[in-house]
């Protein structure tokens, strides 16, 4: 799966806007409601599977379940 449909897939209500902002370079970045998630341009690396999500949960998702749970 990817980080976006990662993210809608478990937070899909709350989270208002999902962004994937590409460029030249190699610039990929994953914006969630105007917060930059993660950027290839910062890390030198694509992310990993699952680790735009589990960065999502750590900062904005500790006490909020996941949809449909």
């Amino acid at each position: 799966m990817s980080a976006a449909q990662d993210l809608l897939f478990h937070y899909q209500h709350v989270i208002e806007e999902v962004a994937l902002v590409t460029g030249s370079k190699g610039v990929f970045d994953v914006v969630v409601d105007g917060d930059t998630m993660y950027s290839k341009q910062k890390t030198g690396r694509h992310a990993k599977p699952g680790e735009v999500l589990e960065l999502f949960r750590e900062k904005y998702a500790k006490n909020v379940r996941e949809y449909g749970t």
